[in-house]
């Protein structure tokens, strides 16, 4: 067979015998690419089809058939008998390009330069620079040039470029090493300024000045250096630029060159080879690592500080890789050593493990290894520690006691709680790190990788569900090599099969994603065990008293063991402390429950939130309104855990008790859809429940109609909730519904308004006999507004007023806030806007207290056509598209709850205006924030001096 030789380094060329062929038009030579990146591995056609023409239609089969024949004809004329001795051999369902590394310039390019990098590790500039001059002149310009529109190339490209730099590089160290920094000065400057985040390059060039006799310039460069590292990156250089900063400040003189001024110890080519002398046992990264700069920052800080920092976590977050990355860099003396616990089972052989890793196989005893260290500066990384906490922590305490120039890095799913010890806890990844990490895993499996802007937001969308953990992360990347981006999204479910198949090669706790936890698992004691699966019915946070709600008895004991474990994390600045499991390690310990055990840990998650959401309930309608309305949001994962938990088990009776308890919640909210989703599928789950149950569900599927538009429904509802609560005897639930039957009926015209009056009437009454203050309240609200409705204006300002003032008396914040609204409307009536205005400021500092998200648009929603009787309906229209834009988040429209007075309201306003007038104000109200809102209402305060000087009520 001819001698065949193919170029890619620049335009691709190739010869046989020495003599040029033609290899066809560029898909042509395209085809010829895929095969030589494939390094005579079978490519199949479907493959090669894809590759080549991704930017085109798909031919016919026969088209790629017919481009290999030309391409056979032009590189092997001779073709030897049979498919094994074929150059371009069909091989299976594809192809393959038998083409020895020799015969191909990008395969003799990375072997001279990896020939040159020996060759300076050797200490042979000579031999060195030989090589790496021979490896530079195969460059004939861009590799693949006629390819720019190919991706599949793209990442060959990326990888001949970096090499190039590196060879370029190299050659400067060689040079310098042979003493030619003076002529070499030039050269490096200009390289610096082309590739200015090239450490190594910004490290010879200062040694290039420093050797030249210019001192002040290499500081200078080197101060440059980290400026563009600080200003653009946000980074700080690497050690090596540290290291050769300190040395030119100390004139080391190990940076001299030959004849005194040769030889570089910690920098420029030497660098590697201190390095790898410093570094020990430490590894090399086989895999390209994702750079955590702040959190090797704040290690390294941690290091220079304390003599033991343990790094914790939970199982795949990072610990070990952030640990060996630390230690790489650490200016070490004597080490960094590493010591891997992880396969240690015998704590009795804990001392004779660390002394074989640091060279000590004869130390077999605390003693000695202390007597051995006693006078040696070094930094001791122990990974993996957690199933040893109790040995390693004795050993490590007393060998920092002994050992003066010792320092300890530990990796341990808890802390080792030695005196003097600072835990660093290992954080989860960022969302771009998490992106980041994902997509550099992908590549590796997956040549071809290049994922558009739909994958790209479905990547961070996975990574959030597997909590940004890196082991998940890599585990679910590596099956980009067979499954799409949305398929793995949709395993995620089951993420715990579905990320089981890791590399080999690896820890066998880190092959998959239960094997991560197992290893966790198993060193808790059984009462640890049964917490960490019992807590996993929790959908999002607890604090300690729901823990013990749903696992019974104190908590505290097994949540802090679980905490210290990585199991369970703590929600930083919580008051009193709330606690979370990430998603991953809940499904693990869901997967542990078995059928019976999962009942009753649902069972008692149910009971937890059902007595939360009725001892809420109770709170809602006083002072504590604020602080019960905003537990009940912190909780909704959980509300909705148990609704969902309830039905599934057939329990609507559950639902409806729940349900009745949140009716004041969701209505104060706005969650008008969620609040009647569940109070409608509870209804159909349980038709035979007990009249006092439904009754409270009755009255909120009232309310929540009442509040989408829909009086007619709404009265319908407080009319069964009436007759079902006088059978069961329930006074405060009957009371309530028939103020509100008589006002909702009314309001849809099924009831005569003097009718309306009398029942209202008889509300207030019932509530008064009961001494229910609160319920008094709301009964004269609705009667203030029936009277309004009939005319008695007079008469409803003074039922409004008392309302107002009752409610105060008993700190019923919402029905002082709804009644105050209908005084509003009253005072508007009266062609009093100041009063209106005034009324509606009277509340909003009640409303932001409790967050109420209804009441405060229906003021707002008013509070416009105040404005506009005040002659300012620009800030009215700005108001009603700020209602428009914070109500459209909630789906409620005040016109829909308020069909008469809304668009009266919003009438006032919109004629006050041109048409011009009218957009433009709407466009600066859609920006407006809620604080935005309230400040608008406040500065027409109608009292002097604004809202700071109004009146005592």
């Amino acid at each position: 067979m001819a001698d065949v030789r193919v170029g890619v380094l620049g335009p691709m060329v190739a010869t046989v015998g020495g003599q040029p062929v033609d290899l066809g038009g560029t898909r042509q030579r395209a085809v010829l690419a895929a095969l030589l990146l494939a390094r005579q591995r079978m490519v199949p056609a479907e493959r090669i089809i894809d590759l080549v023409w991704a930017d085109a239609k798909t031919p016919a089969l026969t088209t790629l058939y017919g481009y290999i024949k030309q391409l056979r004809r032009a590189l092997d004329p001779g073709r030897s008998a049979g498919p094994t001795g074929e150059l371009l051999a069909r091989q299976g369902p594809g192809y393959v390009l038998r083409l020895g590394a020799d015969n191909v310039d990008t395969e003799r390019f990375a072997g001279l330069v990896a020939l040159g990098a020996r060759s300076m590790r050797q200490d042979d500039p000579a031999g060195a620079l030989r090589r790496l001059d021979e490896a530079l002149a195969l460059w004939r310009g861009e590799p693949y040039a006629e390819f720019t529109g190919y991706a599949f190339v793209q990442p060959d490209v990326t990888r001949l470029t970096g090499l190039r730099l590196d060879a370029v590089e190299e050659r400067y160290a060689a040079l310098l090493a042979l003493g030619e920094h003076v002529a070499v000065v030039g050269d490096l400057a200009g390289h610096v300024a082309g590739y200015p985040f090239r450490e190594r390059g910004q490290e010879l060039y200062a040694l290039a000045l420093y050797r030249a006799g210019r001192q002040r310039e290499a500081l200078d460069a080197l101060r440059t250096a980290r400026a563009v590292f600080a200003d653009e990156l946000g980074l700080d250089p690497g050690p090596a630029l540290r290291q050769l900063e300190t040395a030119v400040l100390r004139q080391d003189p190990g940076l001299a060159g030959p004849g005194g001024t040769a030889t570089v110890t910690g920098s420029a080519s030497a660098t590697a080879t201190a390095t790898a002398e410093r570094t020990r046992n430490v590894p090399f990264a086989v895999t390209r690592l994702l750079d955590r700069p702040g959190e090797r920052a704040a290690v390294d800080r941690m290091l220079g500080q304390h003599r033991l920092v343990t790094l914790t976590g939970p199982g795949g977050v990072g610990k070990t890789t952030l640990a060996l990355q630390v230690a790489r860099g650490w200016p070490d003396r004597d080490g960094p050593w590493l010591v891997e616990l992880a396969g240690l089972g015998a704590p009795e052989l804990l001392v004779e493990t660390v002394g074989a890793a640091l060279g000590l196989p004869a130390v077999a005893t605390l003693d000695q290894l202390a007597a051995v260290l006693g006078p040696r500066e070094l930094l001791l990384v122990l990974d993996n520690c957690e199933h040893l906490v109790a040995p390693v922590a004795t050993a490590v305490a007393a060998l920092l006691a002994r050992c003066g120039g010792l320092r300890v890095l530990a990796t341990s799913r808890e802390p080792l709680r030695v005196a003097g010890e600072t835990v660093f806890e290992v954080p989860v990844l960022s969302g771009e790190q998490a992106a980041e990490l994902f997509d550099q895993r992908a590549a590796a499996v997956a040549p071809d990788w290049a994922p558009g802007p739909d994958d790209q937001k479905k990547i961070r969308t996975i990574c959030a569900e597997l909590d940004r953990l890196p082991l998940a992360i890599e585990l679910a990347a590596a099956h980009c090599q067979v499954l799409s981006v949305d398929q793995i999204a949709g395993g995620l479910d089951d993420r715990l099969a579905l990320l089981a198949d890791g590399p080999t090669g690896v820890p066998d706790r880190h092959r998959s994603l239960v094997d991560a936890v197992d290893w966790s698992y198993h060193l808790l004691d059984a009462p640890q065990q049964r917490a960490f699966r019992w807590l996993s019915v929790f959908a999002s946070g607890f604090d300690l008293p729901a823990a013990e709600a749903v696992v019974g008895g104190q908590a505290l004991a097994p949540v802090a063991a679980l905490v210290r474990k990585s199991l369970v994390m703590v929600e930083p600045r919580t008051n009193p402390r709330r606690f979370r499991m990430l998603e991953t390690l809940r499904q693990y310990a869901w997967s542990r429950l078995e059928p019976a055990e999962l009942a009753a840990a649902r069972a008692a998650h149910r009971d937890w939130v059902l007595r939360y959401a009725e001892d809420a309930e109770r709170q809602v309608r006083g002072p504590g309104s604020g602080v019960a309305l905003a537990g009940l949001a912190q909780r909704q994962a959980e509300i909705r855990a148990a609704f969902t938990s309830a039905l599934a088990a057939g329990d609507g009776r559950y639902a409806l008790r729940l349900g009745g308890a949140l009716a004041m919640y969701w209505y104060r909210t706005g969650q008008i859809v969620e609040g009647t989703g569940w109070l409608r599928a509870a209804m159909a789950a349980a038709p035979d429940a007990e009249p006092g149950v439904r009754a409270r569900a009755l009255l909120g599927l009232g309310g929540l109609a009442y509040l989408a538009g829909d009086p007619a429904t709404a009265g319908r509802s407080m009319r069964e909730a009436v007759e079902a609560a006088r059978e069961a005897g329930d006074t405060v639930t009957g009371t309530l519904a028939l103020a509100y039957r008589a006002l909702f009926e009314a309001v849809a015209g099924a009831t005569a308004i003097p009718d309306a009056i009398q029942d209202a009437g008889s509300a207030v009454a019932l509530a008064r006999d009961a001494g229910e203050p609160a319920i008094e309240a709301e009964a004269l609200s609705a009667l203030g507004m029936l009277r309004r409705i009939a005319g008695q204006v007079d008469r409803a300002r003074v039922d409004l007023a008392e309302s107002v003032q009752v409610a105060r008396r008993c700190g019923h914040g919402f029905v002082e806030v709804s009644s105050s609204w209908l005084a509003m409307k009253v005072a508007l009536d009266l062609a009093d806007p100041a009063g209106a205005l005034a009324a509606g400021l009277s509340v909003l500092d009640l409303l932001e207290r409790d967050s109420d998200v209804t009441s405060w648009l229906i003021i707002v929603h008013t509070g416009a056509a105040a404005l506009a009787g005040l002659g300012r309906p620009l800030d009215g229209a700005a108001l009603l598209a700020a209602v428009e834009r914070h109500g459209s988040r909630y789906g409620f429209v005040p016109d829909m709850m308020d069909p008469v007075d809304a668009p009266r309201h919003l009438a006032v306003v919109r004629d006050a205006l041109t048409g011009d007038q009218w957009a433009g104000a709407r466009q600066r109200g859609s920006q407006l924030s809620r604080d935005g809102v309230n400040a608008l209402l406040r500065a027409h305060a109608p009292w002097p001096g604004g809202p700071a000087a109004r009146p005592a009520d």
